[in-house]
């Protein structure tokens, strides 16, 4: 929520702890009430991390107005040292929840018994000012709240029922009103605990983020709190400590458990020069790591921060069903005050008033959403907001990057053409040593080569490395130059086309006589083509690679796949494919490595960005980011999203139809008022009892 203030400079965002929200409906009451703080610019309230992110003027607003503003919506804004201590007014809430629950299911029994003429007597001995002080006594935390909401003119899903509680007092019908606030009770436990299941998530996230960290100061190690540790310094970790910071390895080795940040269920080796994440685990070894980043600058900061904001950016389908709830209550009361003019029976009116039940629909979406959201998160799957969880749903244009995305970005030997006298085997080894100290990735793929063939590597004496073209090297007292067509003076054998084949060609000389040459591919990820199975099957129509490289670079790994493809584009032309994709009505689905991909994938629909771990591009540009290089992710966050929109729609039908039905047999006078309170909850609890079900892994 924002409103419009006059020119402000140097606006400040803090986070504002908020206890006593259980509900989606608790975080709109929270945020109406910050954002009618003079000074403040812009709220966020999250549900699933209890806190509301405020931007304000820190001139104009104090925290005491913020204190002050959540105490009077009727929550509360703990101090620091308050963090720690039970919070009294979630616990007076319990023992409330507690006591309504007991009398509530007694009685429920004893109305039961009643209807089926078992129990006659039994409530008629009750006095009714005793039993209307119970009901009021069991329910009163939620009339509060009713009646400040009613002071600042907003309506919430507790309103209409408790208009019913009181249309049954009035009509002397003190066991109806008590089985309502019995419901009203059960619903809400409900759905706390199925919004918790959400926060579980985020809370996990959390609970791993290293406190301490081992630093090296003056040639000591001392150990700091993390958010002491200041970029460039050197971070000890040994083995079976989580790595605090982000940074680079410069000394040491050891095995990492990387599973906080990519899911990786296995350990990667880890040493000088590699890139470390903070939370992750060694396992093996100990490392001395130079801090790039700290806190919620980290990786895993920013990966927290995004599963917290993601509840903020509402569906479509959720905003529909805020402004029905708003809607409903008007006309309820029209429907029951026909019903008085036309059948002139209170009790009519009275099952009229709470039979209705607004608080499914509001809780239609949102829960499913949460539940999604954090279901997500556990899989690594780090999804922006609702509206991105609705827009998946209905995607049918697959778009992909290839290099890095749809291939590993690693290029590796396929082939080793010969020419003359020499060996495949010879080249290859003369080759490699020659490349032993170039940096060059096709110089990596050609020394990988001779590791895996089992070649000792002689040193050469000499070494030149020419830019863009290769390296000329000494080699056991000969001239060997490694690179491409310009490196070789001499006439070059020819290549067949099916020889070149989109590789990369490496030209290897001894003595300035060309012996052979080796050819160069990127790989295609090993779980590409059985992920695209998936999508298509999933309702994804039309796939299409974009990328970069030539021509038959792109129809080589396309092929392979059997999908078509773009070549030889730069980033504004896959921009245009995207925009020409959503001028016929597509849905498009935009999955790239976020770095030269990041225009095109905030122009789509949805942007995925594989393997965002450390790419701030990634995080930014994108709207839902994989934390792993794995293609089955991507079947898997299209498959929630699916089954994300059915829950919420099946909730939506089923409430409207329930409301429906539920309205009309009371105002022909076929639902009495007892009846009409049992049933005016079931809606909620199979509501949240259906979204709960997302919480789990999918079956579909």
């Amino acid at each position: 929520m924002s409103r419009t203030l006059a020119p402000m400079y140097d606006l400040k965002t803090i986070e504002l702890p908020v206890t006593g929200m259980d509900c989606a409906e608790c975080t709109r009451h929270v945020e109406h009430a910050l954002a009618g703080v003079p000074g403040v610019a812009a709220v966020q309230v999250l549900l699933s991390t209890e806190k509301a992110i405020v931007q304000l003027d820190p001139t104009t607003v104090s925290l005491d107005q913020l204190r002050a503003a959540v105490a009077a919506a009727g929550y509360s804004v703990p101090s620091p040292t308050e963090t720690a201590a039970p919070d009294p007014q979630r616990y007076t809430r319990k023992v409330w929840t507690v006591l309504a629950l007991v009398f509530g299911a007694v009685l429920l029994v004893v109305v039961v018994g009643e209807w089926l003429g078992l129990f006659e007597e039994i409530t008629a001995r009750v006095p009714f000012l005793v039993g209307a002080a119970l009901v009021v006594l069991s329910g009163w935390s939620i009339f509060a709240n009713v009646i400040r909401a009613a002071r600042k003119k907003q309506v919430t899903s507790h309103t209409l029922m408790t208009i019913g509680v009181l249309a049954a007092l009035a009509v002397g019908q003190w066991a109806t009103a008590a089985v309502v606030v019995f419901f009203m009770r059960v619903g809400d436990y409900v759905e706390r605990f199925t919004a918790e299941g959400a926060r579980k998530a985020v809370r996990n996230l959390t609970a791993l983020a290293p406190q301490q960290a081992r630093v090296v100061r003056d040639g000591v190690e001392m150990d700091i709190p993390v958010a002491d540790v200041q970029p460039g310094e050197i971070v000890v970790v040994r083995p079976g400590e989580q790595i605090p910071v982000d940074g680079v390895v410069v000394d040491g080795h050891a095995t990492v458990d990387q599973a906080a940040i990519t899911g990786e269920s296995l350990p990667v080796e880890t040493g000088p020069g590699a890139h470390v994440f903070a939370a992750t685990l060694t396992r093996l070894g100990s490392l001395r790591v130079q801090t790039t980043r700290t806190g919620a600058d980290t990786t895993f900061g920013r990966v927290i921060a995004l599963v917290e904001a993601a509840e903020a950016n509402r569906a479509e389908v959720q905003r529909f069903a805020d402004k029905f709830s708003a809607y409903f209550l008007p006309v309820v009361l029209t429907l029951a005050a026909l019903t008085l003019l036309i059948r002139r029976e209170p009790l009519a009116v009275t099952a009229v008033l709470v039979v209705a039940c607004s608080c499914a629909i509001a809780l239609a979406t949102p829960i499913a959403v949460l539940a999604a959201i954090g279901r997500a998160a556990r899989e690594g799957l780090l999804i922006k907001g609702g509206k991105y969880i609705e827009t998946l749903a209905r995607a049918d244009v697959l778009l992909i990057d290839k290099t890095g995305t749809l291939t590993l970005g690693r290029p590796q030997i396929e082939e080793i053409v010969t020419f003359g006298d020499a060996s495949p085997t010879e080249v290859l080894r003369l080759a490699a040593a020659a490349e032993r100290y170039s940096e060059h990735p096709l110089a990596e793929a050609v020394r990988a080569h001779a590791v895996a063939s089992g070649l000792h590597l002689p040193a050469p004496t000499r070494f030149e490395a020419l830019p863009g073209q290769g390296v000329i090297a000494e080699v056991e007292g000969q001239r060997i130059t490694v690179g491409s067509q310009r490196l070789v003076t001499t006439l070059a054998p020819p290549l067949t086309e099916a020889q070149r084949a989109g590789r990369s060609v490496i030209w290897v000389t001894c003595n300035e006589v060309v012996i052979g040459a080796l050819l160069a591919a990127d790989t295609l990820r090993p779980e590409a083509a059985a992920a695209l199975a998936q999508m298509r099957a999933l309702g994804i129509d039309t796939i299409e690679v974009l990328t970069g490289d030539n021509a038959a670079t792109a129809a080589r790994f396309a092929g392979q796949l059997g999908i078509p493809y773009r070549a030889d584009l730069l980033p504004e032309d896959k921009i245009a494919v995207v925009q020409a994709y959503q001028r016929q009505g597509r849905i498009v689905m935009m999955v790239g490595d976020g770095v030269n991909d990041a225009p095109a994938l905030a122009q789509a629909d949805v942007g995925v960005a594989m393997g965002a771990a450390g790419a701030d591009i990634a995080l930014e540009a994108a709207h839902v980011a994989l934390m792993r290089d794995d293609w089955l992710l991507a079947p898997m966050l299209l498959r929630l999203a699916q089954r994300t929109m059915r829950v919420v729609k099946m909730n939506l039908w089923f409430t409207a139809i329930y409301n429906l039905v539920g309205l009309s047999l009371a105002a022909l006078g076929f639902l009495p008022p007892i009846l009409a309170a049992a049933a005016q909850s079931i809606p909620d609890l199979l509501i949240l009892g259906n979204s709960a079900r997302l919480l789990g892994r999918a079956k579909d």
